[in-house]
């Protein structure tokens, strides 16, 4: 039985990588900082098929310990905001370019390296840097990986649309940075299976970004998500300089506190909000891979439903209404 190592494997794409590993009959270490935290991963296969492991991807000897016996790696480590030791340059970069040099090192055949559309040397965000010079740092070491570049992903566990439709339930405001920026979500499930086509070696070494069947902006994501929870709110943009003003301030307490409050974004979010995050006309995606984009209003309302007035009672009460409607037009 081959073995498939996932550095972030029980965080939100890693669990669905591991799962669909396992229904292939691959044997999968997750590797994660805090293997105690999920033990949920062993039910994707039988007995001990699946394990969550301890693993620093931030030292060489517990990169190189996780990934002995490898017959593939899948890195899915990555962060949306720094915190003490795990900065964008250790993890993005650094990291990144350590699991491909020891991945190449012991041999691995295979090797997945998840990265982001928003990838670029050249941009102001420290995220999008990182996320490129990862990029190049792998392909430094295994020139025949392949790097995936995702959009913003939906799904159950996602951190997107589930901390709006949080916000929606108590706030009569939504306000967004960079409300007409563009955004192509993709199901997380679609990405997964990227990642499975390329361990299995279905997929052709290189770069694919992958974006859903629809490109949306930001406040039109937020209006399909206010329709699904049936809730109003109004969507409030903020303007870029007062967002950046407050991403610094934001930032700063941060410093201040040594960590202990933390705002709502950062400056480098706000930075990463004024860029469109959508595939390139001129790259591979999902449809050369042979996998059909899911579409957003076929899985938003099946986690959603729960910051609905009603709940999952929502549709029932609903349809009763409807049924009471009918009613009582034939009966005048």
């Amino acid at each position: 039985m081959k073995l498939v190592t996932i550095f972030g494997g029980t965080g939100f794409v890693g669990r669905y990588v591991a799962r669909r590993m396992a229904q292939q009959g691959w044997r999968v270490r997750c590797a994660s900082r805090n293997p105690n935290d999920a033990p949920f991963v062993r039910t994707y296969g039988v007995v001990g098929q699946v394990e969550p492991v301890f693993c620093n991807i931030r030292d060489d000897d517990s990169v190189r310990m996780i990934i002995q016996g490898s017959d593939a790696v899948v890195n899915c480590v990555g962060i949306l905001a720094e915190g003490g030791k795990q900065t964008f340059e250790a993890l993005q970069r650094d990291g990144a370019g350590r699991i491909a040099r020891l991945a190449a090192e012991a041999g691995v055949e295979r090797l997945v390296q998840i990265s982001a559309i928003g990838a670029d040397a050249d941009s102001d965000s420290e995220y999008a840097q990182t996320k490129a010079a990862g990029e190049a740092a792998v392909l430094e070491a295994f020139p025949s990986a392949t790097i995936l570049r995702p959009s913003i992903i939906f799904g159950d566990e996602d951190e997107f649309f589930n901390r709006f439709a949080g916000m929606a339930r108590f706030s009569p405001v939504l306000p967004l940075v960079g409300a007409s920026t563009r955004f192509q979500p993709v199901y997380v499930d679609d990405v997964a299976a990227a990642a499975e086509k390329a361990v299995l070696g279905q997929a052709e070494a290189g770069v694919y970004e992958l974006g859903g069947p629809d490109v949306a902006t930001f406040r039109e994501l937020m209006q399909e998500m206010l329709g699904v929870i049936q809730r109003r709110a109004l969507i409030l943009n903020t303007p870029m300089p007062v967002a950046k003003l407050m991403g610094w301030t934001f930032d700063l307490l941060g410093k201040l506190t040594f960590g202990l409050l933390k705002g709502p974004l950062t400056l480098d979010q706000v930075r990463n909000l004024g860029n469109d995050n959508v595939v390139a006309e001129d790259a591979r995606g999902l449809e050369d891979l042979g996998i059909r984009p899911t579409a957003l209003e076929a899985i938003l309302p099946t986690y959603l439903w729960r910051f609905r007035p009603e709940g999952q009672f929502a549709e029932s009460i609903n349809s009763a209404a409807n049924l009471r409607g009918v009613d009582s037009d034939k009966v005048s």
